[in-house]
């Protein structure tokens, strides 16, 4: 396209809608009147051409006057040429036709007496949607920048990158759309698994089977997939993936139905493929019963509110109509941010909850209990925890205040206080664990596994006094979190953007994995099924191999895993070994005991206990090593108090290893 052809496309584009308005008004006078002249030329023919000055002057007076006026009631000045569409071109035909048949009755109405051929109103119609609906499907090309436009089919500017969409159905279509007006990508292909429209041609592009990607690769030269398939569930998403995995292409994806329905796609709204679909796990809709039997209208406390598990339980507890929600949190930044969120959410939705911030530690019992008292809590989700397994190997001390005796403090706080419901979240690496973390989180189920069994707990407060205990303990274990902190897909990414190498710790590891979101709302719904005690263990699907994970996440980023094999590659995955307290495998259950519930995704471990009166002594002196810094006798408590407790390196405490040395 030449200069001033873009120059004057600009001019007319940042026009006043007025100004735009009026120009298609007179365009459509005119073609009104073109269509009017070139009927009688085409059925009388040149030798009998007609005077729009003389006698049919008023034929073309009354043609604009029965057209404009419904062209107007029909909305064709409200559309934008841009984005102009087949539904466009179904309004045209109704409106032309329309102010066909009022002009055949004001011919004959008019100028009964006149003779004139009846099939000039048959060409004038058919004139008339061909002028108007063609003039506006040129202008369309013209303001996407391709009706002058030399460049061939799947040629690109500089700036372009060649795309091929996978789906072709009315998300891939409205993408194409979005894409061709944004000018940053250039749509090559469609690859679509309809046998009905494969090798046929959709909005000017080749439809491809999914077997023929290769084939699509070497006519088009694609660089990215584009993921237009937004009802597919996550399982067929995964089968997608990893047909993809194998070519060197950038996979991505874009919204849900309701933002495509709404008009908001762009290319700006494309986001990297969710690792929830390299998984291929769909989450089981919630039990709408167990899911509000806790919260709604009661008054609902979240420690850790500011952590990736807290604050997802924060939204969903907020969703669910408590009277009231209060997020305690340590950190200052982490307390303000989802408070912040929630704020903006009860706002905009005028929902009829009071919110209510507190900065502080769970280890400062006697403030909780005076927030629990004041506050009435019914319902305690007990997040807070110390959970990156390398830093609480270098820092026992804290990391087992934190994990045991805060949730010492906040479990006798919440029995004093008369809190009917307490969860906890735990881990699965509580089980049978080999660093201070894991180790610590079990630890902290035994304690709530004690006290829910004693009627009258003698509590560790240094006060005799005897509290009748009407708290329900549940304890929730499940594995790893997508995107939480600590998580190794935000290092993954990050590491892929920085052009690697990509760590991981040993080409054997594996884990398990689930989304924020679900493991949200299985835990508020495990947390409605406690009796007292109870251990509930989340389905988390198959585990996963990391070194696998890590390149999935390279081959849908575009580039190529370096290899022995393959030299040439783009990112290299490097092996660091095993850091202090980490496992090769995680497990979910300390034994097979394990019982179904009444949801199909939560089961409940039959796990062994202490007493209360023997893990108390236990305990006491459990934080008297940890006052004296003996961490020598600290990890004897700890194995001597956790069954199968199995430490697979030395202490490695910053400070005691500076003591030592």
């Amino acid at each position: 396209m030449s200069i001033s052809a873009r120059s004057l496309r600009h001019w007319l584009v940042q026009r006043p809608r007025s100004f735009k308005r009026a120009l298609q008004v007179i365009v459509d006078i005119c073609l009104v009147w073109l269509a009017v002249w070139l009927s009688f030329t085409i059925r009388l023919g040149v030798d009998q051409l007609i005077d729009p000055f003389g006698e049919y002057l008023w034929l073309f007076l009354v043609a604009p006057l029965t057209a404009i006026p419904l062209f107007i009631r029909f909305g064709l000045y409200r559309a934008v040429l841009r984005y102009f569409d087949g539904n466009a071109l179904l309004t045209i035909f109704n409106a032309v036709t329309l102010s066909t048949l009022l002009l055949a009755v004001a011919i004959y109405v008019v100028r009964p007496d006149a003779l004139m051929p009846r099939s000039v109103v048959f060409i004038y119609w058919c004139l008339t949607l061909l002028l108007v609906g063609g003039v506006r499907l040129l202008m369309r090309q013209y303001f996407v920048g391709s009706l002058f436009s030399r460049q061939k089919p799947f040629q690109r500017n500089d700036q372009q990158v060649k795309v091929a969409i996978y789906g072709a159905g009315a998300a891939g279509n409205q993408l194409v759309t979005a894409l061709r007006m944004g000018k940053g990508m250039l749509p090559v292909a469609f690859i679509d698994d309809d046998e009905g429209i494969v090798s046929r041609v959709i909005s000017g592009l080749q439809v491809y089977e999914p077997s023929r990607v290769e084939q699509m690769l070497s006519d088009t030269g694609a660089e990215e997939v584009l993921l237009a398939i937004p009802s597919a569930s996550r399982s067929r998403r995964k089968e997608i993936l990893d047909s993809l995995g194998h070519f060197p292409l950038r996979v991505r994806s874009i919204p849900g139905f309701m933002d495509l329905a709404a008009g908001r796609v762009s290319v700006s709204d494309l986001q990297e493929v969710e690792i929830a679909d390299l998984l291929g796990r769909d989450a089981v809709p919630p039990q709408q019963e167990l899911f509000e039997r806790c919260i709604r209208e009661k008054v609902v406390m979240v420690t850790g509110a500011g952590g990736s598990i807290g604050s997802e339980l924060c939204w969903q507890i907020l969703a669910t109509s408590p009277s009231c929600l209060i997020l305690f949190e340590h950190s200052e930044f982490n307390l303000y941010s989802i408070q912040t969120e929630l704020e903006n959410r009860i706002r905009i939705e005028s929902l009829p909850i009071k919110l209510i911030s507190i900065l502080g530690t769970v280890r400062n019992q006697r403030r909780l209990q005076d927030l629990m008292s004041s506050w009435q809590v019914d319902t305690i989700y007990h997040a807070a925890a110390y959970k990156h397994v390398p830093i609480v190997e270098h820092n026992i001390a804290e990391g087992v205040l934190n994990n045991v005796q805060g949730t010492l403090m906040v479990a006798q706080a919440a029995v004093r206080a008369g809190v009917a419901n307490f969860v906890l979240i735990s881990t699965d690496k509580a089980v049978r664990p080999t660093n201070v973390m894991g180790c610590s989180k079990r630890l902290a189920e035994m304690l709530l596994q004690a006290l829910s069994r004693e009627a009258k707990p003698l509590l560790l407060d240094g006060n005799s006094e005897s509290t009748i205990n009407q708290t329900r303990f549940t304890m929730v274990r499940f594995g790893n979190v997508l995107g939480s902190s600590g998580s190794v897909i935000p290092l993954f990414r990050q590491q892929i953007e920085q052009g690697g190498p990509v760590t991981v710790t040993h080409p054997e590891i594996t884990r398990y994995f689930m989304t924020i979101p679900e493991a949200a709302q299985l835990v508020i719904q495990a947390g409605a099924m406690g009796q007292g005690g109870d251990v509930f263990v989340l389905d988390m699907g198959e585990p996963v191999k990391i070194f696998e994970l890590a390149q999935k996440m390279v081959r849908l980023s575009g580039l190529s895993v370096r290899s022995e094999s393959n030299q040439e590659g783009d990112i290299a995955i490097e092996f660091t070994g095993l850091r202090p307290g980490e496992k090769l495998y995680e497990e979910l259950l300390i034994g097979d005991n394990v019982t179904p519930t009444e949801h199909p995704m939560i089961m409940r471990a039959n796990e062994e206990f202490v007493s209360w009166p023997e893990l108390a002594e236990a305990l006491q002196m459990l934080f008297a090593a940890l006052e004296a810094d003996d961490y020598g006798h600290v990890r004897k408590q700890l194995c001597s108090l956790v069954n199968g407790y199995a430490p697979e390196s030395e202490i490695v405490d910053w400070v005691y290893l500076q003591r030592m040395a």
